[in-house]
């Protein structure tokens, strides 16, 4: 007998279109509500062609922690040391993404958070940090070009467990 989490999880696996990386933060959330006994659960609303979401990933939790939404971005480290407003967010009839997402966080009372995952080239393992979303509003709103890698790894890691994210030691240490 499938419990609704199993479901869910099922059905976010074959009907829901996701990134890699989005799906590996999704699952990395709802396997530690699951071994932890926490309610909660992670999920990805379905993108339907040619509309905008508000956020790549929503987690959902009486724990005011654990209520959340989660932007996901993956830059290649080979090809720039920033991550740009103008190139890596959209733009569109609504405002720029960044302010469309601010708006989000603040109306529903949610923690904001951008999940960069950092691609290092081959034979190089992937890297992923946890920036606060204001940090983000705050340097568009000073009309920074976007976020210097380098200052994306000073935030709390997304650690690996072999191939797979596990988002439970930033948990554990309530570091987001």
């Amino acid at each position: 007998m499938r419990t609704g989490l199993e479901y869910y999880l099922k059905l976010s696996h074959y009907y829901i279109v996701m990134t890699d990386f989005e799906r590996a933060l999704v699952h990395s959330f709802n396997d530690f509500f699951e071994s932890e006994e926490i309610d909660g659960i992670a999920h990805r609303k379905k993108q339907h062609r040619f509309s905008s979401q508000l956020c790549d990933v929503l987690v959902d939790s009486e724990h005011d922690m654990f209520y959340l939404a989660i932007e996901n971005k993956s830059v290649k480290t080979s090809s720039t040391n920033k991550l740009y407003f103008s190139q890596h967010f959209s733009e569109s009839d609504e405002g720029h993404q960044v302010e469309r997402i601010s708006d989000f966080v603040d109306r529903s009372g949610r923690r904001g958070f951008l999940a960069v995952e950092l691609k290092r080239g081959r034979g190089r393992s992937r890297q992923a940090y946890m920036v606060p979303w204001n940090t983000v509003r705050e340097a568009y709103q000073k009309d920074d070009t976007g976020l210097h890698i380098e200052d994306i790894k000073e935030y709390p890691e997304i650690l690996r467990d072999s191939e797979d994210y596990s988002i439970a030691d930033l948990c554990m240490d309530m570091r987001i």
